[in-house]
């Protein structure tokens, strides 16, 4: 008998779905690994979404329907603002809808009643899911090393750091299968050389890039991406103890001021030469982009995007130059942020 397929709009306690053995199921990476990722965006268009609406929201509906995701977590507070709609419209087709909030305050009393909600919803009881968060923890571990070679030993691509650290918001919908593949790439990067070439070392913040050639472009400027920041989030690499510590500490769906003290410790720590902030067009996140420049201190280079397509010819010169102006400084820091 094949387990119940349970999709999600953004990252949630995955640990109950896996305690309660269902296959978790980001909807976000069926999309944007979808073969024809276009396909999706087109569905949901023909079904009436308008042209200027976030690829993602598109493309989550798109693959709900493609693959059949009949169940549906739907993350109402702290994500986007549109899952509200979308998911009104995914409830008039038939499909069976459960909303989590994140509280905005991060408040742990607030954030523990919409987990114990969840698990009520699924038949999970505390003790069954924390027994499930204490099993990932070597996995963890293990992407906490990976990111780790990225930014110390230079192993690592800004693409395989992303790819992997990303995927840890469903694990495949297979744990043991992500974890084999996981041990693989460990392996073969532990006997791995850096490059001997040094590159220019900058952040990546914002969502997950909706293009296709994002990371390979930077890599054939000499620039390596050696912080994900929200990549890293949901991979959730420290253990705080308990289950609604683990989602409260996890900064994405909450006030800005969080997510930048965890930004401004990477650019000390990984030693950040420049951020790129990647905004989705039509995203409500856009805003934030005024106060990460109040309060990052290195250059910043915004971009925006909204189609899974290779880069514009505007996007590429702008990264071009970007790469340049931190190349070419003589101190480091001494540059304004500035797009």
């Amino acid at each position: 008998m094949m387990k119940e397929k349970v999709g999600f709009t953004t990252t949630i306690p995955v640990e109950i779905l896996l305690a309660a053995d269902k296959v978790p199921v980001d909807l976000n990476n069926l999309f944007i690994n979808h073969p024809r990722p276009h396909k999706l965006i087109e569905k949901a268009e023909n079904a009436g979404f308008p042209a200027n609406l976030c690829g993602w929201i598109k493309g989550i509906y798109g693959a709900a329907h493609e693959y059949g995701i009949r169940k549906i977590i739907a993350v109402t507070q702290g994500d986007c603002s549109n899952t509200h709609a979308l998911m009104e419209i995914l409830e008039n087709e038939r499909f069976e809808i459960m909303p989590f909030a994140y509280p905005y305050d991060r408040d742990y009393q607030l954030l523990k009643l919409q987990i114990e909600q969840l698990m009520e919803r699924f038949g999970v009881n505390p003790d069954e899911a924390e027994a499930v968060r204490t099993s990932l923890l070597p996995l963890r571990g293990k992407l906490k090393t990976l990111d780790e070679l990225t930014y110390k030993g230079g192993q690592i691509s800004g693409f395989e750091n992303h790819y992997y650290l990303v995927s840890a918001s469903d694990f495949f919908g297979d744990v043991a299968k992500f974890t084999v593949e996981v041990d693989r790439f460990l392996a073969k990067m532990r006997n791995s050389k850096p490059d001997c070439l040094e590159p220019l070392r900058v952040g990546y913040l914002g969502v997950p890039p909706i293009m296709s050639d994002f990371y390979s472009f930077l890599e054939s400027l000499g620039v390596e991406v050696v912080y994900n920041e929200l990549a890293r989030q949901f991979a959730m690499l420290t253990d705080h103890g308990d289950l609604v510590r683990q989602y409260q500490n996890y900064t994405y769906p909450y006030k800005i001021f969080h997510r930048l003290r965890d930004i401004n410790e990477a650019v000390e720590k990984r030693k950040l030469r420049g951020l790129i902030h990647y905004t989705q067009s039509f995203c409500f996140r856009q805003l934030e982009d005024i106060i990460i420049r109040q309060q990052v201190k290195v250059p910043i280079l915004t971009i925006e995007g909204n189609t899974p397509d290779p880069l514009d010819g505007r996007t590429r010169l702008r990264l071009e130059s970007f790469a340049e102006m931190l190349r070419t400084s003589s101190c480091f820091g001494s540059l304004r942020p500035g797009r």
